[in-house]
């Protein structure tokens, strides 16, 4: 398999990936000959214990984080070998990320939350207020766009964090535990919103969590333990 072909047949590959991270003398070895596919199209639920590489894994597939050893693949691209300013370019098309604590700016609306990351693109004025009100509609929150975070509930935070997700049409998202500082109603809408995206928007998603009843919706889970993926843990 040559370098061109390597991306083909899964959206996302991770090969023979190690990550270290140094502490003064000491070195941290989180994750160790880790492989992973991930098909397009793919909902992925990725568990394990706290500290066992979970985010870790997240951050190097959205290209926040460069593996020590070995290769990580989004298509047909070599992420990993990207430079500071290509990879920030390329999480730009490609990655959209949902966050536990929705990271919104509270200074900020809803719709200008959203509009965000189109201020990095070269849309005009009106091409972005179109994209982000086809993102709240999408996650439902058309009525509440005027609205500012302090005035919504978590469960609309996390929807508005899933709209800003959306808003670029990203090749992948990244969920790092979406439920998981919302009551179960609100996780479950949450769960819903992200099903709905995976198979009517036809989005491939690779969701953290600690949660087996948000898992359950994934139509696959992976599980983390010590930096190596391996079978479900015995209870």
């Amino acid at each position: 398999m040559n370098e061109n072909d390597k991306g083909n047949g899964a959206l996302v590959r991770v090969d023979g990936v190690d990550k270290v991270f140094h502490r003064g003398a000491e070195d941290i070895h989180v994750l160790a000959d880790l492989s992973l596919q991930v098909s397009d199209r793919e909902f992925l639920a990725l568990m394990g214990p706290s500290g066992s590489g979970k985010s870790t894994l997240l951050n190097l597939i959205g290209g926040l984080d460069r593996p020590s050893k070995g290769s990580v693949w989004v298509g047909r691209e070599r992420i990993d070998q990207l430079s500071d300013q290509q990879l920030a370019h390329w999480r730009g098309r490609h990655i959209g990320f949902v966050f536990q604590l929705y990271n919104l700016m509270p200074v900020l609306s809803a719709e200008r939350n959203v509009e965000l990351p189109l201020l990095l693109t070269h849309l005009s004025k009106a091409e972005r207020r179109k994209h982000v009100a086809t993102a709240l509609a999408v996650v439902g929150l058309s009525h509440r766009a005027k609205h500012y975070p302090r005035t919504l509930s978590g469960g609309e935070q996390q929807r508005v964090g899933i709209a800003r997700a959306i808003v670029t049409d990203p090749t992948l998202l990244l969920c790092d535990e979406p439920t998981g500082d919302l009551d179960r109603k609100a996780g479950n809408e949450i769960l819903d919103l992200l099903q709905a995206l995976n198979r009517e928007h036809g989005k491939t998603i690779i969701m953290v969590t600690h949660d087996p009843h948000a898992s359950a919706r994934a139509q696959r889970t992976v599980y983390l333990n010590k930096g190596q993926l391996g079978s479900e843990p015995e209870k």
